[in-house]
């Protein structure tokens, strides 16, 4: 297990350990295989999570330059069913008994409630897929639901629209005649005989009236859009959204690795970033500087010769990165699939590296200076996971309205 001492600002990792130790046997050692005792099986099995394993909770915190407050987040295995709020020690002050697992986040809505997105199984290929959704609902910090919307064809993202309605992701079958146009993606990796899902944003009223739909097909290109290596069942993934300060929307299409900005009164796409620099991107939403931060995953990049993750800020009007995180040695920080990343108050940014169950924080320079491993292992498409969609930290105050809002 890492040890971190923040007085001396000196992280003390397994490789830098493994050095030490290899030096002192070394220099101590008897250079003689024939002096030493014979080894002893281990009475305790090692454990068989690698994640579990190289250590989680708290891993290390600098109070001087952490963003101080509240870290909310839902693990994404099968039969979880709780959302955490822990502080910067980690430990955990409240938690939401929900009655579905995530599917697959939740946030504090600015009124202080909780909107979580559960998972309902259905019949269909989105149904039971396992980013399904189902259900989006408005909870109070005491359990109680205010309201519950639900959609067999939501997935991955929806949100609480300031106008008080709910926009949900949504899929459906493509038709077959545009499904034949779309390029791209490995061949064979269609489901059915040779289908495709789409997505669609519905925007509805929190009792469950349409209002407003967006199909993705309408205004995307089958022989442009194109995926590079993922899966041909979906084209192309929506993964998250967000509401825009001029009420239009902001949406991901991972597959496709590109985000679009949706006219709200016209329908139109008008504007538009793909790849590169993108690379099965998450997670996109605007600064107040009027920027564009998301989580940039990168597991097929057109402009690197390996996957790596980072985290980057764009400028809408130039769609120049203006500021990014990535480790110096690239592919030590990547997840596939999943995360996000959140400005702070004070100019730091929290990341979740969610494939792993990873958060910290870095400041505007780079270093971290809070990190947090997800310790609420389960399983999750028959693998043991401590995976997280999303993770977001609220201030003090911000947890202080949460607990009366009603």
């Amino acid at each position: 297990m890492d040890a971190w001492d923040s007085s001396a600002n000196t992280r003390f990792t397994r490789r830098n350990l493994l050095f030490i130790t290899a030096g002192t046997a070394a220099i101590g050692g008897s250079g003689s295989a024939a002096g030493q005792a014979p080894a002893t099986p281990s009475a305790a099995p090692i454990e068989p999570a690698t994640v579990k394993r190289r250590g989680v909770g708290l891993r290390g915190h600098d109070p001087d330059r952490a963003f101080a407050g509240f870290t909310l987040f839902s693990p994404l295995p099968s039969t979880n069913k709780t959302v955490y709020l822990i502080d910067m020690q980690g430990n955990v002050v409240h938690t939401w008994q929900m009655p579905y697992p995530p599917g697959q986040s939740g946030y504090l809505t600015e009124r202080g409630t909780l909107f979580y997105n559960g998972q309902i199984p259905g019949d269909s290929h989105v149904g039971r897929a396992p980013y399904r959704g189902g259900s989006a609902l408005e909870m109070t910090w005491d359990g109680r639901i205010l309201w519950e919307v639900k959609h067999p064809d939501h997935n991955h993202d929806g949100i609480r629209l300031r106008n008080g309605n709910v926009m949900l992701i949504c899929q459906k079958p493509l038709a077959s005649e545009i499904a034949a146009k779309v390029q791209g993606g490995r061949r064979g990796t269609e489901y059915g005989n040779g289908q495709m899902d789409a997505p669609y944003l519905v925007e509805m009223t929190t009792d469950g009236k349409i209002v407003w739909e967006w199909r993705s097909w309408e205004h995307l290109d089958p022989e442009a859009d194109i995926a590079v290596q993922d899966d041909r069942d979906v084209w192309t993934v929506g993964n998250g959204l967000s509401e825009m300060p001029d009420g239009n929307i902001l949406l991901s299409f991972r597959d496709i690795s590109t985000v679009v900005m949706i006219n709200r009164q016209t329908d139109a796409i008008y504007w538009k970033l793909g790849a590169p620099p993108l690379a099965g991107q998450h997670a996109p939403y605007m600064l107040a500087n009027g920027n564009v931060l998301l989580f940039d995953n990168g597991p097929h990049r057109l402009d690197q010769s390996f996957p790596h993750s980072r985290v980057l800020e764009i400028d809408p009007a130039t769609k120049k990165i203006v500021w990014k995180f990535q480790e110096p040695r690239l592919a030590d920080f990547f997840s596939p699939r999943l995360s996000n990343a959140q400005r702070l108050p004070n100019g730091n940014t929290l990341i979740n590296e969610g494939w792993f169950g990873r958060f910290f924080e870095v400041t505007p320079a780079g270093d971290i200076v809070w990190e947090y491993v997800n310790p609420y292992f389960g399983v999750r498409q028959n693998f043991v996971v401590n995976a997280v969609q999303r993770a977001y930290r609220y201030s003090a105050e911000e947890i202080e309205k949460a607990r009366t809002a009603t």
